[in-house]
């Protein structure tokens, strides 16, 4: 079987269940978007090319975003064409 590794690290996690070095990054950058603004949620978006975006929910009286449409809208007016992967954090049950 072909070595499914890149520069950017492993292909598929190690084990069922494992993150990957980046889809862990991911998570971390959700979890601290949520905590610096107290929201309930935090996400974070991956482009094609690595970058990395991260937000919370905004609930404002007149208008309310998730923090996954809010991490994707911040990759789209940065450029990004495709992404590779997201993580959303929640508190909420």
């Amino acid at each position: 079987m072909p070595d499914q590794t890149s520069s950017a690290g492993p292909a598929v996690p190690a084990a069922e269940g494992e993150l990957t070095a980046e889809d862990a990054k991911l998570v971390t950058l959700a979890r601290g978007a949520r905590a610096r603004v107290g929201a309930v949620e935090g996400a974070a978006v991956r482009d094609q090319d690595g970058r990395t975006y991260a937000a919370a929910t905004v609930v404002l009286p007149s208008l309310a975003v998730t923090a996954l449409q809010l991490a994707v809208a911040s990759a789209a007016a940065a450029g990004a064409t495709k992404l590779e992967a997201a993580a959303v954090v929640t508190e909420a049950s």
